[in-house]
């Protein structure tokens, strides 16, 4: 009779293959999340920061009051302030600085939608907008609202060290004359959340 060989995985090569499979993943999965947590707080932190830029470059370039402020709506052709930060955010042409999109010359220059699923926001003084005059210098509480002045972003981690060394959870800080920078020092983080009296996440 001829022989035939048999071909596959003895029962020993398999259980190794699981073994070495289960040690990947116990090591791998956790760091994926991190990662993709890592990734969302840094696009939500850098893409503000970003928005914060162009307006003060473009009110001194335009010579005009350009406004950032939060929008339930920032992706419509009729975007215009209102909502929370969460729900997204507008940088407009703000010729009267009245911080309300009007009238066709006030342009729409960026709009953000909603922000990375699982990212929460604190706001000091629940502070919904900020205006730069056409120098580029901030324009602090105009017609009695009160302007951004810090947001702390975090996730499910909270206000923890992350790798690195750093927080998980990031303050994003615009002094009154506009300059804006991220910051993630826990212990700055921390006093920043109990002078707002608010939690993380």
């Amino acid at each position: 009779m001829d022989r035939k060989n048999q071909n596959g995985f003895t029962l020993y090569e398999l259980l190794i293959t699981m073994l070495i499979v289960g040690v990947v993943l116990t090591f791998g999965v956790p760091n994926m999340l991190a990662f993709n947590q890592n990734g969302r707080m840094t696009s939500t932190a850098n893409d503000m920061h970003a928005a914060f830029h162009l307006a003060r470059s473009e009110s001194g370039r335009a010579k005009t009051n350009i406004t950032i402020c939060a929008s339930a709506n920032a992706m419509d052709a009729d975007s215009n302030c209102g909502g929370t930060w969460d729900q997204g955010y507008i940088v407009f042409v703000d010729n009267n600085g009245d911080i309300d999109r009007s009238g066709a010359t006030e342009t729409v220059l960026r709009a953000h939608d909603t922000i990375a699923e699982g990212v929460s926001l604190a706001v000091a003084d629940d502070a919904t907008y900020f205006s730069y005059s056409s120098t580029g210098l901030g324009r602090p509480n105009v017609g009695g609202n009160t302007a951004i002045s810090q947001v702390v972003m975090c996730d499910e981690r909270g206000n923890v060290t992350a790798a690195g060394g750093s927080s998980a959870a990031r303050l994003f800080v615009v002094t009154p004359l506009g300059r804006a920078t991220i910051i993630r020092d826990e212990a700055l983080i921390a006093n920043a959340l109990t002078t707002m009296s608010k939690s993380c996440p």
